[in-house]
């Protein structure tokens, strides 16, 4: 199967490379999942949108890393594709796919 750019598509996903990309542009990335939040610091502090917080405070992500988590619930990941797939329900390639292409890259290894 042919993809972007006429590369041969190999059906394996390059986690490494979109989360590269999103760390780069972490700031940009995570106000586009949580768009309520604020930036503090290296940290991006938010609502968890799955479920009805009144206020900012235990849904953190660190900008310089990617590593999230809910302190409330206990939910947490390590990069932002973890982080697009816990946001949007969505399973973590079909997340990747998404991510990648909301930057502008290939996902596809």
């Amino acid at each position: 199967m042919i993809g972007d750019g006429g590369h041969v598509r190999s059906g394996r996903i390059d986690f490494e490379r979109v989360n590269r990309h999103a760390l780069a542009n972490a700031a940009a990335v995570v106000r586009g999942l949580l768009p309520e939040g604020r930036l503090e610091g290296h940290e991006y502090v938010a609502r968890n949108p799955l479920r009805p917080d009144r206020r900012l405070g235990s849904f953190k992500v660190n900008v310089s890393t990617g590593r999230w988590a809910d302190f409330a619930t206990g939910d947490g990941g390590g990069d932002l594709v973890s982080l697009a797939a816990f946001v949007s329900g969505l399973p973590q390639r079909e997340a990747a796919i998404r991510l990648a292409e909301s930057m502008g890259v290939s996902p596809w290894a």
